[in-house]
């Protein structure tokens, strides 16, 4: 079985521009992005925007095509896009493995109500068994996909770091 090719990119606004965070932990519905009050993150809403906006007819795009986009984005009249990294917050990493919350996409994945889907290791977070309501924040989250993150991969310049959003392994391509 050939892998898949991880062509989607999720996109999240930098932290601090006009969306102020609340004092409880928790994801806020914008118009257009989940506001981590965590994180301090902004996700895009819709996960194939690229598709939905008409920028690429299937969303599918190399991690180059993917970065450049992202950086020149402008949604709601907000610039500063990026892939989210692949990183642990302390800037170690990236963790390979099932079950990896310190990056941008592993805590979203699987983190708890109040800042994360509750997706599950190893299971379909589109099946409502492995997921919890914020999943219904957002829109067009690819099942069968894997989304690019903004990390290169160190030992192979022309790969990057991606995330399996259905099954919640990081990987690179």
């Amino acid at each position: 079985m050939k892998p898949l090719k991880p062509r989607f990119p999720i996109l999240l606004l930098l932290a601090g521009i006009g969306l102020a965070p609340t004092a409880q932990a928790e994801l806020l519905d914008r118009a257009f992005a989940v506001y981590d009050t965590v994180s301090h993150l902004s996700w895009l809403k819709d996960a194939n925007y690229a598709q939905t906006s008409g920028y690429d007819a299937d969303g599918q795009m190399t991690w180059a095509a993917a970065n450049t986009w992202a950086a020149g984005l402008t949604v709601g009249g907000f610039t500063g896009w990026r892939l989210p990294t692949a990183l642990n917050a302390d800037g170690s990493g990236p963790c390979s493995s099932f079950n990896c919350t310190g990056s941008e996409l592993g805590n979203m994945f699987y983190g708890d109500i109040n800042h994360g889907l509750g997706g599950t290791a190893n299971k379909d977070i589109t099946n409502p068994l492995y997921h919890n309501a914020n999943y219904y924040l957002f829109t067009n989250i690819i099942q069968f996909s894997v989304y690019w993150s903004g990390t290169e991969y160190a030992p192979s310049p022309s790969g990057a770091w991606d995330f399996g959003t259905y099954n919640g392994n990081p990987a690179y391509g």
